[in-house]
């Protein structure tokens, strides 16, 4: 199984925002597993979790971002200014044991 996180550090005040906005962007995502905000450590961080089979099944999973249906031009309607929120962001793939 493979765990990853996709962290996204937030300019002051819009972390609690983009976790709003991830949660409703991605409901009924099966990978997914939780959005989380931070309590401690560094400040305005929002890490999406998601959890998938094998290497193999998290690049499939990026295949229906590419696809241009018309849930996809929907959740990049309300995506749309997002990236003005964030000043940087990383990814962790973790292998669970």
């Amino acid at each position: 199984m493979i765990i990853v996180h996709d962290i996204f550090v937030c300019k002051p005040g819009n972390a609690s925002k983009v976790a709003k906005l991830f949660k409703e962007v991605m409901a009924g995502n099966s990978e997914l597993v939780n959005i989380m905000t931070d309590m401690t450590g560094q400040f305005n961080r929002v890490i999406m979790v998601s959890k998938f089979d094998s290497l193999t099944a998290y690049e499939q999973s990026w295949e229906k971002y590419k696809e241009n249906t018309e849930e996809m031009k929907k959740m990049q309607e309300k995506m749309k200014g997002y990236t003005d929120m964030y000043l940087t962001g990383s990814r962790e793939i973790f292998q669970v044991w």
